[in-house]
């Protein structure tokens, strides 16, 4: 079992960093299994309900029902009913990966055996309405689902064939049993809804919905399965006098079945119990835990006096929220780095978790991901203090539109003010969450220094389809009041006397131009160099700026680079990174900072640790599109 449970956890790591690269760690879909999982039940739902205000509940009405459902109102019923199907064969798919996910890397022991067996008890449900929901429509399909499973029940000692005598002869079924199986498809699903509140109640901060654009994507990628291939009955309506003939078979929800006809139906109640005894077994079952993350272990944490205390098996960020602490997180599976922490005393088992984002040389610092260590004795951890790790939810602050510059066509500069001339401390580099209606965020990086605190300066590109971009572009208007809070993040300069190289791109020069001027005001005489990387020269919307620094101060150096030069350019072209390398290929004694996108950042950051750049001395800051918004995210 333990060289099975190694081998998956090497497969989903694999896939995961694949997805991540892909994808962005916030939109991994393999982070955020039960949030699809609950929102395909509700598709599944809303779905079935409209389906069930046109269906006949009665054996001479259902398929005609079905029938005239799918194809007199195609555009509707037939779309929903393929949507249904569909959705509920990708809910079965997704919670076996969810199982086998927590299986893998073995959440399933200690506290955690009550999740782990109400999910047992939830895909059993699952697979009784699905199954149920096959019996309605009364086509052929359904004739060999409903004479399979009623053969397969009249196997049990407690029934011994009166099941089977209704289906002898088709005058024995009659209405009621339709609205036996139909009361059965809306009373399982409630149950399912009730076992789905219970499971997560012991997983703290538990998140029931996916982000935006996983839903999105998932809710067109039904639709267009559903035009493409839609569910249609098969073989016209079921006829008892006849044995079923070719199906098309549903994997998903039917893998049984070809069984019952292939071994005796005892055996198959045989395989399908111990199946279900092995997984309600599990959390029992060896291999243990390792020596030593066993047992209630004590943490505490500094700055502040908060202390907590973890339960066997629990990780640190689970026993933090579940007491009530609001520990940094985002992903809660080892791929974004958010949780870092320092281990001041104490050891841990730090779990699986990205390489990329708990390196050796950090692990060699001490630090851990909160969301995958585990205690092998008390611990105390240390957290950056800028992060305000423990301290309330930050307070919504507002804002009003002072000025709406634009400098591109897709960029505006906007500048805010606080009411009453307020004033916001904040440090170089750091950044503020707007506050959408819905209470989503929009992360913005402080393009201003912190010396001209009375106002607040943002960069905002445009973003096709963006929700909050698009509306600056088109409705935003001077007055207009926007809520945020903020500060937060740690992308700022270090005190040190190390030469410095910031790599840019695109509207990652706004933190840059905050870090750059606040070095400026405070006389730090340390060489600088930065690269700014865009597509095309209109996208260097601050050139003159960086120039005139150059031209300013001694110390500071600017290259820009375009990805995508025309004739007349007569600067530096490719990827900014390599443009940076070509310069300095020896990186050992630098400190860097890299803010763009996801991907520059994971493209640069390797190359930057082979020219002997000090792990120590990297600081990133990457942003991806979210739901397809800009979002950025310190790392």
């Amino acid at each position: 079992m333990a060289r099975i449970q190694a081998s998956l956890r090497w497969l989903f790591m694999h896939v995961e960093a694949l997805f991540n690269r892909a994808f962005g760690d916030r939109l991994n879909p393999l982070y955020h299994l039960g949030e699809i999982g609950f929102f395909l039940f509700w598709i599944v739902a809303g779905s079935g309900l409209y389906l069930y205000a046109f269906f006949e509940t009665g054996v001479a009405g259902a398929h005609d029902s079905v029938e005239a459902l799918t194809h007199r109102q195609w555009f509707a019923g037939g779309i929903l009913r393929s949507v249904h199907r569909y959705a509920s064969d990708a809910m079965v798919l997704v919670m076996l990966l969810h199982m086998l996910r927590h299986f893998a890397f073995d959440r399933m022991r200690g506290f955690r055996w009550f999740s782990w067996l109400t999910g047992v008890a939830l895909i059993w449900l699952v697979y009784v309405s699905g199954i149920n929901g096959y019996m309605l429509p009364w086509d052929r399909l359904a004739q060999f689902v409903i004479v399979a499973v009623f053969e397969w029940l009249d196997a049990l000692p407690s029934f011994g064939g009166a099941l089977m005598r209704n289906f002898i002869y088709a005058s024995s079924v009659n209405d009621r049993l339709f609205s036996l199986l139909a009361f059965m498809h809306i009373g399982v699903p409630l149950l399912v809804l009730l076992l789905l509140w219970v499971h997560v109640q012991r997983v703290p901060k538990a998140r029931t919905s996916p982000p935006r654009a996983i839903m999105a994507s998932l809710a067109l990628t039904l639709l267009a399965l559903s035009l493409v291939r839609p569910a249609l009955s098969q073989g016209g309506a079921a006829d008892l006098s006849l044995a079923a003939g070719t199906l098309a078979f549903d994997w998903f929800y039917l893998p049984l079945l070809p069984l019952l006809y292939a071994w005796p139906l005892t055996q198959v109640w045989l395989l399908a119990g111990a199946g279900t005894a092995l997984l309600v077994a599990l959390p029992w079952l060896p291999p243990r835990w390792r020596r030593g993350v066993g047992g209630t272990h004590r943490v505490a944490v500094h700055p502040g006096d908060a202390r907590f205390s973890v339960r066997a098996g629990e990780t640190i960020l689970d026993a933090g929220l579940r007491e009530g602490l609001a520990l940094p997180y985002e992903c809660r599976n080892g791929g974004c780095g958010v949780c870092l922490c320092t281990v001041l005393q104490g050891r841990v088992d730090h779990g699986a978790y990205q390489p990329v984002v708990l390196t050796d040389a950090r692990r060699a610092q001490g630090q851990a991901l909160m969301c995958c260590a585990r205690p092998l004795g008390d611990l105390v951890i240390e957290l950056e203090a800028s992060s305000g790790p423990l301290r309330p939810p930050m307070a919504e602050q507002v804002a009003r539109v002072e000025r709406i510059e634009h400098l591109t066509h897709d960029l505006v500069r906007l500048r805010l003010s606080l009411p009453g001339a307020k004033r916001i401390a904040f440090k170089a580099g750091q950044y503020l969450n707007v506050l959408l209606d819905d209470g989503q965020r929009r992360a913005f990086s402080f393009a201003n220094p912190p010396q001209c605190n009375d106002h607040i300066e943002l960069h905002v590109r445009r973003i096709p389809g963006g929700r909050f971009t698009g509306h600056v572009f088109t409705e935003m208007r001077v007055g207009d009041t926007l809520r945020f809070e903020g500060p937060l993040g740690d992308f700022t300069l270090r005190e040190s006397t190390h030469p410095v190289l910031f790599v840019a791109g695109a509207t990652g020069f706004a933190p840059i131009k905050s870090i750059v001027e606040d070095a400026f005001a405070r006389g730090l005489t340390r060489p600088m160099w930065l690269y700014w990387g865009v597509r095309q020269r209109g996208d260097l919307y601050a050139l003159d700026l960086a120039q005139a620094w150059q031209r300013e101060h001694a110390n500071f150096h600017f290259v820009p680079v375009l990805s995508h030069a025309g004739e007349d350019w007569g600067g530096r072209s490719g990827l900014v990174h390599e443009a940076m390398l070509a310069d300095f290929a020896d990186l050992r004694g630098f400190e860097v900072y890299v803010c763009g996108s996801m991907k520059m950042v994971e493209a640069a950051v390797p190359d930057f640790l082979a020219h002997g750049m000090g792990e120590a001395l990297c600081f990133t800051d990457a942003f991806l599109p979210a739901a397809p918004q800009v979002a950025s995210k310190p790392r």
